[in-house]
């Protein structure tokens, strides 16, 4: 059984100021996906931004992007429906009636640094439900402990199915500290048949990702969660950081999982 590598090229936060390799445009986006699938990513998690780099929810700007990864790679897409702390819910959900193949599902509000995450809990359950209308497989972010028992009650409402696919975010202000005790806590915590990776921010990328590998979990990669290849060096786009994390399961003796390979371990339904 194969591992899922995930490229995040761009998130929600950082700008070209900060990284001047970071992905916004649709094409730069594109690119960026094509170089990651061809350096072993099965799975590309996407964030969208408009001609001034804020993020957006803009259904245009989105389609974009997918068509052109579709044009030039299988990659398996996943919208983040996080999108940025100052988009509207509902702009957010909206990115759903896209139909990806994944859109992530964040269960709960929270402080998020400086900010707030907002995530009312009425307005989660009727995105899930209308994600399980759509057949888009809903990825779980979770970033504290409460935030796996609010997923587990919309297991508990059928409003997902197995199996379940969960994202442990270490390291954000706001949320679990990146720890490897954090780890390790939500790792024992998750029902026995889910699907999970570690997506852990800075400095704590490299270590937690090997951590993560090691327990058995999958492993995502990208300038969104990290903008250093090493401490003092600005990585110089995604396929290093992708290639990197493909080196640390390779090392664990792991196979990294293709495409075909990674739509039967995340239960994706067909289309």
């Amino acid at each position: 059984m194969g591992v899922v590598i995930t490229v995040a090229p761009t998130g929600p936060i950082a700008t070209k100021a900060d990284n001047p390799h970071l992905p916004t445009a649709p094409e730069e986006i594109a690119e960026a996906v094509v170089a990651a699938y061809r350096a072993g990513a099965s799975v590309a998690h996407l964030h969208l931004r408009d001609e001034h780099q804020r993020p957006t929810a803009d259904p245009d700007i989105a389609r974009r992007a997918m068509d052109l990864i579709a044009e030039r790679c299988p990659v398996l897409i996943q919208l983040s429906t996080g999108v940025g702390l100052d988009v509207p819910f509902e702009e957010r959900e909206r990115l759903v009636e896209l139909r990806p193949r994944m859109a992530t599902l964040n269960p709960c509000s929270m402080s998020f640094g400086d900010g707030e995450f907002r995530n009312p809990p009425g307005k989660v359950r009727r995105l899930a439900a209308r994600m399980r209308e759509l057949d888009v497989k809903p990825e779980l972010e979770i970033y504290d402990t409460g935030h796996l028992e609010a997923c587990l009650r919309l297991w508990e409402e059928d409003l997902l199915t197995e199996p379940l696919q969960f994202s442990v975010v270490l390291g954000v202000r706001g949320g679990m500290a990146a720890t490897a005790d954090n780890l390790l806590t939500m790792v024992r915590r998750l029902p026995p048949a889910a699907v999970w990776q570690v997506v852990a921010i800075g400095r704590h990328n490299l270590p937690l990702t090997a951590m993560g590998l090691a327990l058995g979990g999958n492993a995502r990669a990208g300038l969104e969660d990290t903008l250093h290849l090493r401490k003092g060096e600005l990585a110089p786009g995604n396929r290093p950081l992708v290639e990197r994390a493909v080196a640390l399961a390779r090392d664990l003796d792991l196979a990294v999982a293709g495409v075909e390979e990674t739509e039967r371990l995340l239960g994706l339904p067909g289309r």
